[in-house]
């Protein structure tokens, strides 16, 4: 039985624990499952803040629908990251009503080594392409490549079929290819 195998089952042992409303079984599950949700509402949020209300609102949401939960799916893994994805992109659509600022750029102040810098710099410029990025793109690319979700699962997160979340996610390479020039370039020029 492989890990992930092993990890699902147990996670429906928790969840039937859950259902009864057993806390500790929930403590369990967020300590194992609470930081991806956290990471995804950071990357695409690009707020610490925001990033954790996501987290308790997607835990929040987990206790709910214990209830409701069927062993032998997907796993809990795979239900958050499809619950803090779309609380993300919610977010994301209200911010763009609400407001037509760009999001300010936090400064560290502390100081750094030279080489730290630089993959801040470097970091950063990555993360302000990302933002850039249409918020289904960005979902794509933040379950790709930061929580390493193969195509098909993040395909089933976002509700798309294959080809068409493959489609979603080289256009978004494009456009972060574009977004971000020649970072190399302007990172030998001393652009840090």
């Amino acid at each position: 039985m492989s890990s992930v195998t092993t990890q699902a089952a147990e996670d429906d042992m928790l969840m039937a624990r859950v259902a009864a409303r057993d806390a500790d079984a929930f403590r369990a599950l967020i300590e194992a499952h609470a930081g991806k949700a956290h990471r995804i509402g950071w990357r695409m949020l690009g707020d610490a803040v925001e990033a954790e209300d996501v987290a308790q609102e997607a835990m929040l949401k987990l206790w709910e629908q214990a209830g409701k939960w069927q062993a032998g799916g997907s796993g809990v893994a795979a239900w958050l990251n499809r619950v803090a994805t779309n609380l993300c992109l919610d977010r994301l659509r209200r911010r763009r009503f609400s407001s037509d600022q760009d999001v300010p750029e936090r400064v560290d102040e502390t100081p750094l080594a030279d080489a730290q810098m630089d993959a801040d710099w470097m970091r950063d410029r990555a993360m302000l392409a990302v933002q850039a990025l249409p918020d289904r793109q960005r979902a794509a690319i933040v379950l790709t490549y930061y929580e390493d979700c193969s195509n098909l699962a993040a395909a089933e997160i976002l509700g798309l079929n294959i080809k068409a979340f493959e489609s979603l996610l080289l256009r978004a390479r494009q456009a972060l290819k574009a977004g971000l020039g020649d970072v190399r370039a302007a990172f030998a020029g001393g652009a840090a």
